[in-house]
C-alpha cells in the first residue's frame, strides 16, 4: 500500500466497490456501481492536482506548493532556547510568533518531529495558512516531512484551512501511514460533506491491514451528519457495533447527533437511554435533538432529569433549551432559563441573547425584543439584528424591520440578503426611492444572494436541490408535487408569500 497511491489503489479495487463490501439495506448492484463511479469522479478531481510522480517529483511538488512563501533562506534554532520561549508563551498568537521566530529565522538550530507537530497543530487551530506552509517547508528542509506524525499534522492542517486537495496530496505521498493518518484524511473529506469518499477511504484503510479506532468512526459519523445521509450513518453504526466501538461515549454521542440530524429521533433516544457514563455532550446532543424537532416538552423534561443526575449544564445546554422554547413559543420558560444560567456559573453570550430575541419576536413581542437588544450587557451582533428582522417580516412590522435591517447592514455591509430584505421592506411601504437606492448599491458593489439548497435521501441516495438549477431531469414531476402541496397549504390558510430564512429555523 505504501508504494501505491490512493488513486491507483481505487482503480485496482474497482471490481469490489465499497458499497458491495458494506451492506446497504437492499440497494441494487447498479446503484452500488453508480455510487462508486461518483466516488471515482470526485477523487479524480484531486488527481488533476496531484499527478502520478516519482519520489523526486513529489518532493518538487511540495516545494512548488510553498514557493510563494519562501522569501529568505530558512534556518532553525537550538532546541533549548526554542523550548524555553515556547513554554513562556501565553496565547495562541504569541506561541505562533515564538515558533516562527525561533524555527524560521535563527541559525544552526535543530528541531524534532514533536515540536514541529505541535507547531502545525497550532496552525490548524488558528487556521493560519501562511505559518503552516512555512512549517511545511521546514519539514521538507529537515527531512521530517516523511515522519508519520508530522505528515498526519500536515493533513489536518490543510483540511482545517479548507485546502483538501493539498491535504490529500500530502496523504498520498506519505511513505508510511498509520491510523492517525487515515483518520485525518477521512476527517478532511468529512468536513467537506463527502460521505462516499469517507467510506471509500475507510474501506481502503481496512484493506491496508490497519484497523480503525474510535476516532475514525467519530469522523465518519460526523460526515454522515453533515451530509444528512441516514443510510450511510446506519452502515457506519453497524460497523462500529461489529468492532465494539459503539460503547465508546464519544462514538455514541456522534451516533445520537447523526440520528437526530437525519430525522430519526427514536433511534437517537434508544442509544442515549442505553449509554453508560453519559457526559455533557451526551445530554446536550439529545436535548438539542429534541429541540431541533420541536419537541420542547421532551427537551425540558430531559434537562430536569439531567439536573437530577447532578450533571452540570453548560452554555450549549442552555442554547438547546432556548431553541426548544422558541419553536414552541414558551416565552416565560425561556426567560426563566436565561435568568437561571448564573446559578450554574454560565455567563450568557451573544448566541443565548440571539435565541431570546428570536423567542420574543416569534411570539409577536417585537417591541419587547427590541428593548431586550438595547438593554443587553454586550453589543449586539448582526445575527441578533437579523433575528429581529426575520421576526418583523413574520409579523408584518415594516418600520421596526427597516431599523433592524439598517443596524444589521452597519455590521455586515457586504450581506446581499440583508440588502435585498431592506429593499423589499422599503418597497412594501412605498419608499421607492430608498428601495431603488439599496438595489443600486447592491449592483454597484456586485452583491448577489447565494441560491438556497435542500436535500432528501431516497433509496440510499442523497438528492440535492438548488434554487434556479434547472438541470434536474425530474423537474416537471417535482414541480407538479410542489404545486399540489402549495394548493393544499393555501387551502389551510398558510401565507405562501412568506419567505423563511435561516434565522427562522
Amino acid at each position: 500500500m505504501n508504494s501505491v497511491s490512493l488513486r491507483q489503489f481505487l482503480r485496482k479495487k474497482n471490481s469490489t466497490p465499497l458499497s458491495l463490501r458494506f451492506s446497504s439495506h437492499g440497494s441494487s448492484s447498479s446503484q452500488n456501481i453508480k455510487r462508486m463511479t461518483k466516488t471515482h469522479k470526485s477523487l479524480g478531481i484531486l488527481s488533476l492536482i496531484s499527478p502520478t510522480t516519482d519520489s523526486t517529483e513529489k518532493r518538487q511538488t511540495h516545494l512548488r506548493l510553498i514557493q510563494d512563501f519562501l522569501q529568505t533562506p530558512t534556518n532553525q534554532f537550538t532546541q533549548k532556547r526554542g523550548a524555553d520561549d515556547f513554554a513562556r508563551s501565553n496565547s495562541l498568537e504569541e506561541t505562533l510568533n515564538v515558533l516562527e521566530t525561533n524555527f524560521l529565522k535563527e541559525e544552526e538550530s535543530r528541531v524534532d518531529a514533536s515540536a514541529l507537530s505541535r507547531a502545525l497543530s497550532l496552525c490548524s487551530s488558528s487556521r493560519s495558512l501562511k505559518s503552516g506552509v512555512q512549517f511545511h517547508c521546514l519539514a521538507i528542509r529537515t527531512g521530517l516531512v516523511g515522519n508519520v506524525y508530522v505528515g498526519s499534522c500536515l493533513i489536518s492542517f490543510y483540511s482545517k484551512c479548507c485546502k483538501l486537495c493539498n491535504a490529500y496530496r500530502v496523504f498520498e505521498e506519505m511513505t508510511v501511514k498509520n491510523v492517525v493518518s487515515w483518520t485525518a484524511i477521512i476527517a478532511g473529506f468529512g468536513q467537506e460533506g463527502l460521505v462516499d469518499e469517507c467510506f471509500e477511504l475507510y474501506s481502503l484503510m481496512r484493506n491496508s491491514t490497519l484497523k480503525p479506532n474510535d476516532l475514525t468512526f467519530t469522523c465518519i459519523l460526523s460526515a454522515c451528519t453533515g451530509g444528512g445521509s441516514l443510510c450511510s450513518g446506519r452502515t457506519a453504526h453497524c460497523q462500529a457495533i461489529e468492532m465494539g466501538f459503539d460503547s465508546y461515549v464519544h462514538v455514541a454521542n456522534a451516533l445520537i447527533s447523526m440520528y437526530c440530524k437525519c430525522g430519526n429521533v427514536e433511534d437517537a433516544c434508544h442509544i442515549f437511554e442505553r449509554m453508560d457514563g453519559k457526559d455533557n455532550v451526551s445530554w446536550n446532543s439529545m436535548i438539542g435533538g429534541y429541540a431541533q424537532h420541536g419537541l420542547a416538552v421532551q427537551a425540558i423534561d430531559l434537562f430536569e432529569e439531567m439536573k437530577k443526575q447532578r450533571v452540570k449544564p453548560d452554555a450549549i445546554t442552555f442554547l438547546s433549551l432556548f431553541s426548544s422554547c422558541r419553536h414552541s413559543g414558551l416565552v416565560k420558560q425561556g426567560q426563566f432559563y436565561l435568568n437561571s444560567m448564573v446559578e450554574y456559573g454560565v455567563k450568557p453570550e451573544l448566541d443565548h441573547f440571539a435565541c431570546m430575541v428570536n423567542l420574543l419576536g416569534r411570539a409577536g413581542l417585537l417591541e419587547e425584543a427590541r428593548d431586550f437588544i438595547v438593554k443587553m450587557p454586550i453589543h449586539p451582533n448582526a445575527i441578533i439584528w437579523g433575528s429581529l428582522l426575520s421576526c418583523c417580516r413574520l409579523h408584518g412590522n415594516v418600520w421596526l424591520g427597516i431599523e433592524a435591517a439598517e443596524n444589521k447592514l452597519l455590521l455586515e455591509p457586504e450581506s446581499a440578503a440583508s440588502h435585498l430584505q431592506l429593499a423589499n421592506l422599503y418597497a412594501s411601504v412605498g419608499c421607492w426611492d430608498q428601495a431603488a437606492r439599496v438595489r443600486k448599491l447592491m449592483k454597484d458593489e456586485g452583491l448577489k444572494t447565494e441560491p438556497g439548497c435542500s436535500w432528501v435521501e431516497v433509496r440510499n441516495e442523497v438528492y440535492r436541490f438548488r434554487a434556479e438549477d434547472w438541470s434536474n431531469g425530474g423537474l416537471a414531476e417535482i414541480a407538479a408535487v410542489v404545486d399540489s402541496l402549495a394548493d393544499h397549504m393555501g387551502s389551510l390558510g398558510y401565507d405562501l408569500n412568506q419567505v423563511v430564512t435561516d434565522d427562522d429555523l
